[in-house]
């Protein structure tokens, strides 16, 4: 599978999963908020911390349509409500590049995607709502940078027109999956998903982007080959707005980047025995001993013979039963190894 690089961080399966800790709108447009949120993201080990440019007007046309479930507030009045201007999203891009951490951001619009331009970000996330966006997607894939693509309410065939537009501009891409319910039932996530993904679209890098509650969705994703993970974050689920309820906090942030890094450490290999396994197979295996003295001609019986521990015996316990039934070689003292050569016609 192809790997390609974000700001010199690679990406793909053979690298440590990439956490994108989405603060999105959980600032509520309060500038001096993002800023703590950055902090706190950089705090609890991120590489990524992603929020959303909105610029109103240009993305959507006035409307008092709520968004459903997630809030009975006005769609327009939530998203103006949360806007950043471009002097206040190049001060929280200055905070990320003074924790380390890099800034990413998603356009919902063409001047958008034109101010992250401008702001020489280092490759952009597409939400969901623009994965079937086609014109947006090529305006932004000409960019020339890096794209993640979140494809939640979209099937494989639209997926696929996607793609295509992007690759027509030669652009790396990423895919996550993604459920677009807030929050996602544990029984609608279908991890089965990245592995649907990753079949029809080998050579690309397949990650989750999800929204059910808690990181053990992710942590399960990874185990699948999940090479990016995006969990909405706030400093606290008791802060107000849309997303705040289904988002991690700091300590959650901690566990999903730390989880999911050792679960990708641990994943892949063939049942195999391990040479560093051999200091416990000395001890914890178990091998054919007596149980009694026994005399030269004596036969073997599970009366003068049995299996112990330490397994430094030069017969298995799997070969007891060549054992039993044969005659000792010679007298053969209680609670010892039994030899090969104390077998009268035994093979190893």
């Amino acid at each position: 599978m192809d790997t390609f690089s974000i700001a010199g961080r690679k990406v793909g399966p053979n690298e440590p999963p990439l956490v994108l800790a989405e603060v999105g709108i959980n600032h509520e447009g309060d500038v001096s908020k993002a800023l703590e949120l950055v902090d706190a993201a950089a705090g609890a080990g991120a590489e990524v911390v992603k929020f959303q440019c909105h610029i109103v007007d240009k993305e959507m046309v006035p409307t008092d349509m709520t968004p459903g479930e997630i809030s009975s507030e006005k769609l327009w009045d939530i998203i103006k409500r949360c806007e950043l201007n471009a002097d206040e999203e190049r001060q929280v891009q200055q905070r990320c590049v003074e924790r380390g951490v890099m800034y990413l951001s998603t356009p919902f619009s063409r001047e958008a995607a034109d101010r992250l331009e401008s702001m020489d970000v280092p490759a952009f996330k597409i939400g969901s709502g623009e994965c079937n966006n086609l014109p947006l997607l090529d305006h932004i894939a000409r960019k020339g940078r890096p794209m993640i693509l979140s494809t939640g309410m979209n099937d494989i065939a639209s997926v696929r027109r996607s793609v295509d537009t992007i690759r027509k501009h030669n652009v790396p891409v990423a895919l996550l999956h993604c459920t677009s319910m807030y929050p996602t039932p544990y029984e609608k996530v279908r991890l089965g998903a990245v592995e649907h993904l990753q079949s029809e679209f080998p050579g690309v890098p397949v990650g989750l982007s999800d929204h059910s509650m808690n990181i053990w969705t992710c942590l399960g994703a990874v185990a699948m080959g999940a090479s990016i993970l995006e969990k909405h974050f706030t400093i606290s689920r008791s802060w107000p707005g849309p997303d705040t309820g289904i988002s991690i906090e700091p300590g959650e942030l901690k566990d999903l980047i730390d989880g999911s890094r050792a679960v990708w450490k641990a994943r892949g290999g063939t049942k195999n025995i391990l040479p560093e396994e051999q200091p416990v197979i000395d001890f914890a295996y178990a091998t054919v001993v007596t149980t009694a003295p026994i005399k030269a001609g004596e036969p073997f019986s599970r009366d003068n013979i049995w299996v112990k521990r330490p397994g430094t015996g030069p017969i298995p316990a799997s070969r007891l039963e060549d054992v039993l039934g044969r005659r000792a070689a010679r007298d053969i003292k209680a609670d010892i190894h039994v030899a090969v050569a104390d077998v009268d016609g035994f093979r190893p």
